[in-house]
């Protein structure tokens, strides 16, 4: 394999029973719907949320992932993002953090930006 080549973006799948009832949670997190797609009436919604450069894939459709997964994300703004939803930021070694569950069970574990390094504690690759 070669060990040169750069992965430009990675973008988490999110299973969701309803795109259009998630939506609403995830607007009040800050994204927003940047586009969905429907092979035809009826079938299931496949869409794109974003929320500055950190997007994510909501899929309606059963075989794109399973319920239950877990995200980490880092966002500038955590002490508002804690308030919106009423939780208070945990001190960790490595830095602040939130966990949010969306409608669907999806784990979202939220630290602040400045949460850069492992903190103490960690150990180098080896």
């Amino acid at each position: 394999m070669n060990e040169n080549v750069a992965v430009e973006e990675a973008i988490p799948i999110l299973r969701v029973r309803e795109v259009a009832a998630a939506l609403g949670w995830y607007l009040r997190l800050g994204f927003g719907l940047r586009w969905e797609h429907r092979f035809e009436p009826g079938f299931p919604v496949f869409a794109e949320v974003a929320r500055g450069a950190l997007r994510l894939f909501l899929s309606e459709h059963e075989g794109d992932a399973r319920p239950g997964g877990l995200v980490y994300l880092r966002l500038a703004d955590l002490d508002a993002v804690a308030e919106e939803f009423g939780v208070v930021p945990r001190d960790e070694p490595w830095g602040r953090e939130i966990e949010l569950t969306d409608p669907d069970g999806n784990r979202l574990r939220i630290s602040d930006a400045l949460s850069e390094g492992a903190g103490e504690g960690a150990r180098p690759q080896a």
